[in-house]
């Protein structure tokens, strides 16, 4: 059963997620052969205070 986590900053709709698992799981399945009720996505979401690039938050 392969896993796909997805990390991202929050702030996607309901719409949007349900768009990205539907995509992700059908090039996982089409890539892998793996049949798509057995691959599972998991999305992380982060807050934007809790991200960082280059020793800067996002938020600052």
């Amino acid at each position: 059963m392969p896993y796909v986590t997805v990390k991202m900053l929050e702030g996607r709709t309901d719409e949007q997620k349900k768009a990205l698992c539907e995509k992700v799981t059908a090039a996982v399945s089409e890539t892998t052969g793996a049949p798509a009720e057995k691959i599972a996505v998991i999305i992380e979401e982060m807050k934007k205070s809790d991200y960082a690039v280059g020793g800067k938050r996002l938020i600052d």
